[in-house]
């Protein structure tokens, strides 16, 4: 199985960390995609162009972090991932949009940075900027949720690598006056699994 990334994307961060928290290094392979170019031999892969994206032995293709940690989580039998059921379920999946939408935003942040300085929206960084402060201030108050603390799980592992983007972008900001927060990413960011997926270089405005 082949599982298509870039260091840059922390959508294929979570699968990333998935692969490695799983041991399954020595079946799904990771395969540096070739992304935002023009006639990319990779969107003769994935037309969309997107990671992560996984490719099972079959040939299937599956694109987005949430499927493709759900296939990786299923190859051992000892799933860890699945939603619970009933009220559970949906405390779970409330949880996980919301970290989900904490990591939307601060892509979309990043992305406009990424951008020429006489090209990026101030429109667009501001308003990114105010969603992370009230998405922070959210999580702040939420993170000793227990399913924020116990094992792994898609909530946790989606914020985490949302929050994590400040090691692409140290200027994102999210920890001040946010203790609690803060505590909990830095675990994360001191896990084997993360250490070796930290992005190789940052972003200056």
């Amino acid at each position: 199985m082949q599982l298509y990334i870039t260091d840059s994307s922390p959508f294929a961060r979570i699968a990333r960390v998935v692969r490695r928290e799983k041991r399954l290094e020595a079946r799904v392979e990771e395969v540096m995609a070739l992304t935002r170019t023009a006639d990319s031999p990779y969107y003769r892969i994935n037309p969309s162009g997107r990671v992560p994206y996984l490719v099972d032995g079959d040939g299937l293709g599956i694109e987005g972090s949430q499927p493709v940690c759900y296939v990786l989580d299923h190859l051992d039998g000892a799933t860890v991932l699945d939603a619970p059921e009933g009220a559970a379920g949906i405390e779970y999946r409330r949880l996980e949009e919301y970290a989900r939408s904490l990591l939307d935003g601060v892509s979309v942040w990043v992305r406009e940075l990424r951008r020429p300085a006489e090209d990026r929206s101030a429109v667009i960084l501001e308003h990114e900027r105010q969603r992370l402060a009230r998405l922070a201030d959210f999580w702040q108050e939420e993170i000793d949720h227990p399913l924020m603390r116990d094992g792994l799980n898609m909530p946790q592992l989606t914020l985490a690598c949302g929050l994590l983007v400040e090691q692409w972008f140290p200027g994102l900001g999210w920890r001040d006056g946010r203790p609690r927060l803060a505590a909990w990413a830095d675990a994360y960011a001191a896990w084997p699994s993360f250490t070796a997926t930290r992005p190789k270089d940052t972003i200056e405005t």
